[in-house]
């Protein structure tokens, strides 16, 4: 995608890119003569075209011719000062020649402009620790020798080798002169002082020959004890926060360099901007949220999800991505979606409106809601699920997306598509498998009736309105004494049957919930004291109806009448639903699911209890094999 609009918007510079690839090629595989026969070609027609040059004096270098490769480099050191690039090829040039001492200035250079050149870092240590470390005895005698013919860095090398040289052979004559005597400390530390001394000096002969500030950090603390080790990293941190300002300076020389580079940004032409270059080949309207896929094609988040969602292959050129739908990781293309923002912005901010305005519509928990036709569900009850119709992963993801994470769940009918009743389902977890099937962990939320129904996207959709239980007007003591006879009836039940069949129920249930002591509330909160007030009240009443209702109004709050105390005051179902153990024994009892729908959609507790009752008392009646 990004390579078509470049090809596009600027083909003269996407044809050179692709000419200096080749010439990379050709370099990388050592085949010299193709890549100076290409840097020519184009040399002629581009002269002052600076990375040609230097592909150039690469490849001069790679055929040994170095006069040539020097001359093209000291052209553009003069023309770009501030390529540390440049420097670099320079200097490794130089390096193969031979010349380290100039060598390493460059590479020095180098990391003045850039700190982070890693090339030019590694150089640096491998020349140093050439310089530092130790020679060995038979290439000495030949070092001496050569010093006044040689380079100076063999000289400092033949410097440092005398010194330790020296020092080794003081340590080896004070060790057998004295092997059985106990070692003076005082001798130790003054061994150890000169040590530091001798490094020290040639650290100074170092920094005097480059001038930069990178030699400094060198340092020979491998040969101090570990106090003194302590005293010289306190040294060097000092020095360190003194050269604070040259560490900025050199930063904020970088970043200008980028900043510059920045503002060098071409321009895409308006003649060349069209809007269909930003079409996504599944929904035929502007990206929104553009993911690319390994293979290279690019497409809407949403729309790509939907095609994995039936197979694992691009829709595009068919190629496999189950390893891409594993992984999950549906990265946005930030370049291609700042582009659309930049250039597109009027229709950027029309696409969004519109997919803003579909997640609203989706996030509905009374209209259009998405309803999963497979089996009962019931209040408060545990539903997992496995997901692997390419429909219900669309809901599902939907659901998750949009926040609601609820669902409707029917069974199925044969004339209708899905019965009249059913209980919304509230999302808690779920495990994506790498096939892109999912175990969702649900569990019961409010029961629903169907008002009209609909589709969306292949799955079923409809206009609920939500149930609740009806406030019986038999007294609330008759109807919790019925309650707790149904919750002892079914422990006794379920206790009586079979482990296998207990286990299998513990397992995909759970345990029985807890019996509920009070199945009723008031709406003020403490039933005492509603009581104390409510005989209060019949105390006026009797007294004076006068007296009555002036109390009445007195205790009233802002805006309710009279006639609404007596609703106010009555006992209220704790929740809309009843007791839980209702639906976990309706879900484990073994009835029709027919029969289970039919005391879903009752809206009176009192029902709700004889009807279980009933069916406990039939299933007790059997006798058990």
């Amino acid at each position: 995608m990004l390579c078509s609009l470049l090809e596009k918007w600027f083909p003269d510079e996407v044809k050179r890119s692709k000419v200096n690839g080749e010439i990379e090629e050709h370099v990388r595989k050592k085949q010299f003569e193709k890549a100076a026969v290409l840097v020519n070609a184009n040399l002629d027609s581009d002269p002052d075209n600076f990375l040609l040059k230097t592909y150039r004096a690469e490849i001069y270098a790679g055929l040994e011719q170095y006069t040539a490769a020097i001359e093209d480099l000291e052209t553009l050191c003069v023309k770009s000062s501030n390529w540390p690039e440049r420097y670099f090829r320079k200097g490794k040039i130089l390096h193969d020649m031979g010349h380290m001492d100039e060598s390493l200035q460059l590479f020095l250079q180098c990391l003045a402009l850039d700190e982070d050149f890693a090339p030019a870092r590694t150089e640096v240590e491998k020349i140093l620790c050439d310089l530092l470390s130790p020679v060995p005895e038979s290439v000495k005698k030949g070092l001496r020798e050569t010093t006044l013919s040689s380079s100076p860095h063999l000289r400092w090398k033949t410097s440092i080798t005398d010194v330790h040289s020296a020092g080794g052979v003081n340590d080896m004559q004070s060790s057998s002169e004295e092997k059985s005597e106990v070692p003076n400390p005082s001798e130790d530390r003054e061994r150890s002082v000169l040590n530091q001394a001798q490094s020290l000096r040639v650290q100074n002969q170092v920094e005097n020959l480059s001038g930069e500030e990178g030699l400094k950090r060198v340092s020979s603390a491998t040969q101090l004890s570990g106090q003194e080790k302590g005293g010289l990293l306190k040294r060097k941190l000092s020095a360190s926060e003194q050269d604070k300002s040259v560490v900025k300076g050199r930063n904020k020389q970088k970043k200008q360099g980028e900043t510059d580079t920045s503002s060098c940004c071409r321009e895409v032409p308006k003649k060349s901007l069209d809007v269909t270059d930003f079409e996504c080949s599944l929904c035929m309207r502007l990206f929104y949220e553009p993911v690319t896929t390994p293979c290279g094609h690019t497409f809407c988040k949403n729309c790509l999800e939907r095609c994995l969602d039936h197979t694992p292959q691009c829709p595009l050129c068919k190629e496999s991505l189950k390893e891409y739908l594993a992984s999950r990781k549906y990265n946005v293309t930030r370049l291609l979606e700042e582009l659309i923002q930049k250039y597109l912005p009027e229709e950027h901010s029309e696409r969004k409106k519109i997919h803003l305005q579909e997640t609203v519509e989706l996030s509905d928990l009374t209209k259009n809601v998405p309803v999963f036709v497979c089996t009962m569900a019931y209040p408060t009850v545990p539903c997992p699920l496995h997901v692997f119709e390419p429909r219900y992963r669309l809901m599902i993801r939907r659901c998750m997306e949009t926040g609601t994470r609820q669902f409707g769940m029917c069974i199925s009918d044969a004339q209708k598509g899905f019965v009249d009743y059913g209980c919304m389902l509230q999302i808690r977890s779920v495990h994506f498998l790498p096939d892109g099937r999912s175990v969702v962990d649900t569990i019961g939320g409010k029961r629903f009736k169907v008002l009209e129904r609909g589709m969306r996207d292949g799955y079923f959709t409809a206009n609920i309105a939500y149930l609740e239980d009806v406030q019986d007007e038999e007294e609330f003591r008759k109807l919790q004494e019925l309650h707790d006879q149904v919750y002892m009836q079914a422990c006794t039940w379920f206790q009586n049957l079979k482990n296998r069949f207990r286990g299998q129920i513990l397992q995909h249930f759970g345990p029985m919930p807890e019996r509920e002591e009070d199945i009723q509330k008031y709406p003020f909160g403490d039933a005492v004291l509603v009581d104390a007030a409510v005989a209060d009240i019949h105390k006026r009443q009797s007294v004076s109806s006068r007296s009555f209702m002036f109390f009445i109004t007195c205790l009233l709050p802002e805006g309710v009448t009279v006639d609404q105390l007596e609703d106010e005051f009555c006992l209220h179902q704790a929740t809309p639903d009843g007791p839980a153990c209702c639906w976990w024994l309706l879900a484990v009892l073994p009835v029709d699911p027919k029969y289970q729908l039919s005391v879903l959609s009752m809206m009176s507790l009192k029902e709700r209890l004889l009807k279980i009752q009933y069916i406990l008392t039939y299933l007790q009646s059997i006798p058990s094999e």
